[in-house]
């Protein structure tokens, strides 16, 4: 039996059939049809965001929590545009995202008409693949290759943009598509795998670096198994952290910008480097000639474009990292690796990670540590991006993929609490703590409507030092100390402004007992703003400064 439905009907559908319960976004003109559609659907849930960026960072947040697919949904014209940055942020993050986006009618496209752009051209830079449909009959295939595309080799969003009369095109559907899953990838090449065991266990000090495509292949277990088989130490990108727990012996933690000094130094002895779904990132890698300069590179990434990009391998392996680690496993001597281990061990006793007034809740690293007091490892931390970004990354203790959600590829001020919203909404049983500084909240404040709207398991921990903290650091260390619009002047009242929005929010400056007050604040459920001032003078180290070698490491 054949069913006559329009193409907005049709799209929403399709979604469904996709398995999608939850869609954000903003209606507008263009994409009308979609969201009147959309309002019959008794399976698929609407969050309505204050700003299309906001409504892209939501579905993120679903996305990087569960590794699948999400959808944002906005208007053509600058709601389209507004979409950009997080989709941007996606591409750079390999996070699968399918953005839907209405446009004027195909008659008019060209025309300036009223609240038209190319969003089909702007798009092609930060997306894996986008689409202009042009057709009722082309949704059938669209949809569900775009939601392939997402989640297919490496991850990264895709834009479908329909005007808004292929919306209203009535046509007969007689027969459904499958659903759009991820392809199959090519299992590594056998030799390849060979070559690799053996370097591998004919190495002296050698190092396992993981990358986000561990977390994003669900490779993390195996990653673990392989460090213990071989004995390997274990870097993590700031995309990795949590896939292999912080405790863990072999954990060297982050490596970097801001890694531990230790770290850094131990990547500079290594003489055989194992990067796994990393892409040398220049945060990592610091100066790319002097990074792992005695080392012999081993890389596996899904994405072959990555090999040799930056850094030559002697062995690249374009795979899916979990398949490439299962085979290179069982080829692999059990080996302790006593002497580089203690070389390693060594070095993180003559360059310890130092800690000031980590017990106090009122200090950057005490409030972070206390947060995690507070909380167990079920808990998804997410981040916005500045000074309190790297110090999370540093003190707070990771145990588990997907618990940690942060913009590292586009470094977007304003992706937190979003982000954070959309993961509640994925993961409705779990508490969901966002970090963020008083820079990077203002980028998308709008959205603690949304929280208190949906009334999100979020708790926002305002670190407050009334400066773009990382902007004013850089100055310091950098310029002279010529601080030039890098201090606020005026500093909002954030305690009232979330409490006006909707929500509850708690000022550890003013509380008695600041530990009781936390622990108070994150264990009521519901959305809840934490403010706290922070001293301007506090810097993230150790650093590597710009330019330089990751050896070369400044403070601490």
């Amino acid at each position: 039996m054949s069913e006559t439905l329009t193409g907005a009907q049709l799209t929403v559908r399709l979604l469904e059939r996709q398995g999608i319960a939850i869609v954000a976004g903003i209606p507008g003109g263009a994409i009308l049809p979609i969201y009147d559609a959309l309002g019959q659907s008794t399976r698929i849930r609407h969050v309505l965001a204050r700003h299309e960026q906001g409504a892209g960072f939501m579905a993120q947040g679903m996305a990087r929590t569960s590794g699948r697919p999400a959808v944002c949904l906005a208007s053509s014209g600058p709601g389209a545009t507004n979409l950009l940055t997080a989709i941007a942020d996606a591409k750079l993050d390999s996070i699968p995202l399918v953005a839907i986006t209405g446009q004027v009618p195909k008659a008019m496209i060209g025309t300036d008409a009223f609240q038209e752009v190319d969003t089909y051209g702007l798009s092609i830079p930060i997306t894996k693949h986008n689409f202009l449909v042009s057709s009722a009959e082309e949704l059938l295939e669209v949809i569900p290759a775009a939601f392939r595309i997402a989640a297919s080799g490496r991850p990264g969003p895709v834009l479908v943009d329909i005007p808004k009369d292929v919306q209203m095109q009535a046509i007969d559907v007689a027969e459904w598509p499958a659903p759009g899953l991820a392809t199959v990838t090519a299992p590594a090449a056998t030799a390849a795998i060979a070559e690799a065991a053996a370097m591998i266990d004919a190495a002296e000090r050698p190092l396992l670096y993981l990358g986000g495509g561990v977390v994003h292949s669900g490779a993390a277990a195996a990653a673990v198994a392989l460090a213990e088989k071989a004995g390997l130490p274990t870097v993590m990108t700031l995309m990795a952290l949590g896939a292999m727990p912080v405790d863990h012996p072999l954990s060297l933690g982050m490596l970097g910008m801001h890694g531990a000094r230790a770290t850094n130094l131990a990547l500079d002895e290594c003489d055989l480097l194992i990067a796994v779904g990393a892409r040398f990132d220049d945060r990592a890698t610091g100066k790319v000639a002097q990074f792992c300069r005695h080392a012999k590179i081993i890389h596996i990434d899904i994405d072959r474009a990555e090999l040799d990009k930056i850094k030559t391998a002697h062995v690249g392996i374009a795979a899916d990292v979990g398949q490439a680690l299962d085979a290179l496993l069982p080829r692999l001597a059990s080996t302790p690796r006593s002497a580089w281990r203690a070389r390693i061990a060594e070095l993180q006793q003559q360059f310890p990670v130092v800690v000031d007034n980590g017990d106090d809740p009122l200090s950057h690293v005490g409030l972070i540590r206390t947060v995690a007091a507070c909380l167990d490892d079920e808990a998804i931390i997410a981040t916005d991006v500045g000074q309190h970004q790297m110090w999370v990354a540093q003190y707070y203790p990771l145990r588990r993929p997907r618990q940690w959600l942060t913009s590292g590829g586009l470094g977007t001020m304003g992706f937190g609490v979003p982000v954070a919203i959309g993961a509640a909404l994925a993961e409705p049983a779990r508490t969901v703590v966002c970090f963020t500084g008083d820079g990077s909240i203002l980028m998308n404040i709008q959205e603690l409507v949304t929280a208190a709207e949906e009334n999100a398991n979020i708790k926002i921990v305002l670190m407050n030092n009334a400066s773009l903290g990382l902007v004013h650091q850089q100055q310091t260390l950098f310029y002279g100390e010529r601080l030039f619009a890098s201090q606020f002047k005026a500093v909002p009242d954030f305690v009232a402004v979330a409490r006006g929005f909707g929500i509850r929010a708690v000022d550890l400056d003013r509380a008695t007992n600041p530990c009781a007050a936390l622990l108070e604040a994150i264990g009521r459920p519901g959305p809840c703003l934490i403010h706290v001032s922070i001293d301007a003078g506090q810097k993230v180290f150790p650093m590597v400064p710009p330019g330089a070698a990751n050896h070369e490491m400044i403070g601490h």
